[in-house]
């Protein structure tokens, strides 16, 4: 895998080596759980990995494009899934970085929930890892599992590099990822048996990592 270098990224010194120092899957996670939670109060964006640094806040897609870049970085494929769940039930999309050890793969994850995070490289296929938030992702109203399907995996080096230092929302990997094969975790017609979460799961799960004064609680 060819590298990320310091003169196709776009960066400043300062900003490729502050991503060149997250040389671990471990690494980019921590750096991810210190940003603030990008609420969007001035509207959506999709800030690229500068953008997110000069801020210091992220939500899911744009913190996945930062822990792809710093794999890029460091030699990795910067691998981006998306997970979606069902419509109509006001939820919205999720995107997480893969990662690869030894053939397993794990996934870094920025999120503004107690769930839907990080995930230790112990899974044989992007399937399995998409399957282990299955049973984490449920509306904080009633307990009701959502997650519905995930993509085929992309690679963001097949772009080229301009996403990384954008001054404008990149509203191209969001694109891309939207029209990316997505397979069904379950069969439509097996909803059925799914059984919602239990009050004890729905009250652990109801503390948010940020509030929205960029506060933890």
């Amino acid at each position: 895998m060819k590298r990320l270098t310091f003169k196709d990224s776009g960066l400043t010194r300062a900003e490729y080596d502050t991503l060149k120092k997250l040389s671990t899957p471990a690494k980019i996670q921590d750096y991810l759980d210190t940003l603030a939670f990008n609420y969007e109060k001035k509207g959506e964006t999709h800030m690229s990995p500068m953008r997110v640094m000069r801020e210091g806040k992220a939500h899911c897609i744009e913190g996945a494009m930062l822990a792809a870049a710093a794999l890029w970085i460091v030699g990795e494929p910067p691998l981006v899934m998306n997970l979606s769940p069902k419509m109509g039930k006001g939820d919205f999309d999720h995107v997480v970085t893969l990662f690869k050890r030894n053939s397993l793969y794990g996934a870094i994850s920025k999120t503004n929930h107690s769930v839907l995070r990080y995930r230790d490289p112990i899974f044989d296929t992007p399937r399995d890892l998409a399957l282990s938030y299955f049973h984490e992702w449920f509306l904080p109203t009633n307990g009701e599992k959502v997650l519905e399907c995930y993509s085929d995996p992309f690679d963001l080096s097949k772009l080229d590099a301009s996403w990384v230092a954008a001054e404008e929302d990149s509203w191209q990997v969001s694109n891309i990822l939207s029209e990316t094969d997505h397979y069904y975790c379950i069969p439509p017609r097996d909803w059925r048996g799914i059984r919602p979460v239990d009050p004890i799961e729905l009250k652990a799960a109801s503390t948010p990592e940020w509030i929205q004064t960029n506060r933890r609680p």
